[in-house]
C-alpha cells in the first residue's frame, strides 16, 4: 500500500449522512431539540466529550424532518464552532493574565497578574517590569488579588511587598 493513499482512505472512512458529518477533526450531528419539536445541530471536536456549540438546525421541505447536513453547511458550522472554541481561550486568557501600566518617577511600569489555576492550589503571580522589559520584582499572590492601577501603585510605593 503506498502512503499517498492513506489520508484519503482516511477521509473515505469519515461518516458523511444526512445526519451525522464528520471532518477536519469534527463531528455535526443533527439532534431532536429536547425544548420543542424542532431540531438542533451538535458540533463535537474530535476527542472532546461534550459539544463545543448545539445551535438550531432548519427543517427539512416536509416541516417535520431536519434538513440533511451537506459540505458546505458543514464548512459554515466548523468555521463557526472553531470561532467559538477560540472567543472561549481569548476570554479565558484574559481572566488569568491582566496587567496595567502605572507612572513612576522612574518610567512606566507595566505590572502583570498571572492567575495559575488549579483545584487544590490556586495561586498568582504579580510581577512588575520596567519600560525597558527588566523584570522589577515578582511575589506570589493569592490568585483572587484585585489588579487595578491603584493596587499596582500601592504594590510599587511599598517597594513590592507582599501585597496583604
Amino acid at each position: 500500500m503506498q502512503d499517498s493513499n492513506e489520508p484519503h482512505e482516511q477521509e473515505d472512512a469519515l461518516i458523511q449522512e444526512d445526519r451525522v458529518w464528520q471532518g477536519q477533526g469534527w463531528t455535526a450531528r443533527v439532534i431532536k431539540n429536547e425544548d420543542d419539536d424542532g431540531w438542533a445541530v451538535a458540533m463535537i471536536k474530535d476527542g472532546e466529550p461534550e459539544p463545543a456549540l448545539v445551535g438550531p438546525w432548519t427543517m427539512g421541505r416536509d416541516k417535520k424532518n431536519p434538513k440533511p447536513l451537506d459540505i458546505s453547511a458543514f464548512h459554515t458550522l466548523v468555521k463557526t464552532a472553531n470561532e467559538v472554541l477560540r472567543r472561549h481561550e481569548q476570554q479565558l486568557h484574559a481572566r488569568l493574565h491582566k496587567n496595567v501600566r502605572v507612572t513612576t518617577d522612574d518610567g512606566p511600569v507595566t505590572v502583570k497578574l498571572d492567575i495559575v489555576p488549579d483545584e487544590d492550589d490556586a495561586y498568582a503571580i504579580l510581577s512588575a517590569v520596567d519600560q525597558y522589559g527588566d523584570e522589577l520584582a515578582s511575589v506570589r499572590v493569592r490568585p483572587d488579588f484585585k489588579l487595578s492601577p491603584t493596587s499596582a501603585s500601592d504594590w510599587i510605593e511599598d517597594g513590592f511587598r507582599k501585597p496583604r
